[in-house]
């Protein structure tokens, strides 16, 4: 916009609209049907039959093929993990027990600890696809601890005992302090490193490992929860503000962001100021940018306080990236608590501010408001913190709760 000159639709040249989500929708469309899956081997029958498909999990791959290619960190250290575990499997299948069935049993907890590291192998190595980070992570870990705890009920008695200090040091960060099940394994631990230890004690520490574990995937289930929610209201945020652009784009005078200050031959509107002509109204001089500029406005406030909330980020070892997911919700609701701000302002909604009297000082209010939204967010950034914060923190009883002569009697 031009000073001193009203701007005529009519007159200019058509803008090319909807180009740049036509291309947006192209690219995505393209991203997901990219790749399509890999087909499994098929196995020839050994009568001269028909191809035979195989399960492509059950299927041995080299660690070669397995640690090539990864490209998240989780990734890497899940690699390394499997790869850890696939070594003491192996040591395992060197022992050999006398008792026939105790012999049988060795057997299948071993067949069942290669299915948990295959599985656990294959989420590592399949392709990354949209919207399945977080089901491959899951799975992954799962079938990794699951063997972890398998493992544990076949290493021998001196590698329990060099084990036992490590499952109560998980079993004291994941459950509560007067848990029963806490309190009989920190017993069973004593008795294994004082070597007097029970026919039982085994058992309760591979119940303790597996309960920590369980109570660890609860953990992260709540990060990777509000992690989720944060991304579904960053959308829906996003799509609000986008759309108030898009009508304001269309249907300039609709979503009306201009003031006509009194003592003044100009009109000031977000987008620039016009001369005034007489008998027009706010909305005559409306453009279809003016909304836009006023979320841009508020997107570079919300900016601000992102950068200004950096100092009390901290790093995390969970993997759903949820500081980032309460960072990205700041932007889409910076631009929104703008065009709320200068619309209420031109309704005259805020005692003293009915008329603004230029363009920088309704782009500065925009500026304002977007950073405003931090009195919103500010309590999502907190239950983040939070959330993160009770992930390996030893939890604590609630008041209520005791168990008699201290635990004696659980042990």
């Amino acid at each position: 916009m031009t000073n001193g000159e009203a701007f005529d639709g009519a007159d200019g040249t058509k803008r090319p609209r909807g180009g740049v989500a036509a291309v947006v929708l192209l690219w995505i469309a393209s991203h997901v049907l990219r790749r399509t899956p890999t087909p499994a081997p098929e196995k020839p029958s050994p009568a001269g039959g028909p191809a035979r498909r195989v399960n492509v999990a059950q299927l041995p791959r080299s660690p070669a093929e397995m640690v090539r290619g990864h490209r998240t960190a989780w990734r890497e250290r899940a690699v390394a993990h499997i790869l850890f575990l696939e070594q003491q499997a192996a040591r395992e299948r060197c022992r050999t027990v006398e008792d026939p069935a105790e012999q049988c049993q060795r057997e299948k907890t071993l067949e069942g600890i290669a299915r948990h590291l295959e599985e656990a192998r294959h989420a590592v190595s399949v392709r990354r696809r949209l919207f399945t980070g977080a089901a491959a992570l899951e799975r992954t870990w799962a079938n990794v601890r699951a063997a972890d705890v398998m493992l544990l009920s076949l290493c021998s008695d001196q590698d329990l005992v060099g084990r036992s200090a490590d499952v109560l040091s998980h079993v004291e960060q994941h459950l509560r302090p007067n848990d029963p099940l806490r309190v009989k394994v920190a017993a069973a631990a004593g008795r294994v490193e004082a070597a007097e230890r029970l026919p039982g004690d085994r058992e309760l520490l591979v119940s303790g490992l597996s309960a920590s574990y369980e109570a660890l995937d609860g953990e992260f289930s709540r990060v990777r929860s509000l992690s989720i929610i944060l991304r579904i209201a960053t959308f829906f945020v996003l799509l609000g503000a986008g759309g108030l652009a898009v009508w304001g784009w269309y249907c300039p005078d609709s979503l009306n962001m201009c003031f006509l200050p009194e003592g003044r031959d100009f009109a000031a509107c977000p987008s620039g100021e016009v001369r005034k002509k007489p008998g027009n109204q706010p909305s005559d001089y409306a453009e279809d940018v003016d909304v836009l500029v006023v979320e841009a406005a508020g997107l570079a406030g919300a900016a601000l306080t992102v950068i200004a909330s950096l100092r009390r980020i901290q790093g995390t070892s969970s993997p759903y990236m949820l500081p980032l997911a309460a960072a990205l919700l700041k932007f889409p609701t910076g631009a929104l608590t703008a065009f709320i701000g200068v619309l209420l302002i031109r309704g005259a909604f805020v005692p003293g501010l009915s008329d603004l009297d230029s363009s920088p000082q309704i782009v500065a209010w925009a500026v304002i408001f977007g950073a405003a939204q931090h009195l919103v967010t500010r309590f999502v950034d907190a239950r983040a913190r939070e959330t993160l914060s009770d992930v390996g923190r030893p939890p604590t009883d609630p008041p209520d709760r005791r168990v008699p002569d201290g635990g004696q009697s659980l042990g």
